[in-house]
């Protein structure tokens, strides 16, 4: 199976990289949390763009325990986006519809949990610690 990244998709790193690197991820790996935290981190996106959506990413997975609304808010504020308008974004579910575009991506991708891992295009079954990572990324460049 060979996958393709989207332009929905959210890329960090330059476009001429000689491996890529797309993973499936949940902010509570391995279970399912809310719908809410995925779509925290698409409102900090669209409301303050690409670079934000990366510290709100980060902060998200740097403090797994810290995940409840109030707690979002904060992380959407210190990631550079108008507490009122993230409010008013989540309140009325405005980034649903792009998250669910990225669970079928996913599911059309072949994931069936998180994290999945593929590498230019090609699903990623070894290990999972940085070593491993680094040594098949190593093996496309």
């Amino acid at each position: 199976m060979s996958v393709t990244i989207g332009k929905d998709d959210h890329v960090r790193g330059p476009a001429t990289a000689p491996a890529t690197v797309l993973v499936y991820g949940d902010y509570e790996c391995p279970y399912t949390r809310a719908l809410e935290l995925v779509m925290a981190a698409e409102a900090v996106s669209a409301l303050a763009g690409p670079d934000a959506f990366w510290r709100m990413h980060d902060a998200l997975f740097a403090d797994q325990y810290d995940l409840e609304p109030g707690d979002l808010e904060r992380q959407a504020r210190a990631a550079g986006v108008d507490g009122r308008a993230y409010r008013k974004a989540m309140a009325a579910h405005q980034f649903a519809e792009r998250v669910e575009r990225d669970v079928q991506s996913g599911t059309a991708n072949g994931v069936e949990g998180t994290p999945s891992i593929f590498i230019n295009g090609e699903r990623y079954h070894g290990g999972r610690n940085e070593g491993s990572l680094r040594e098949a990324i190593a093996s496309y460049t």
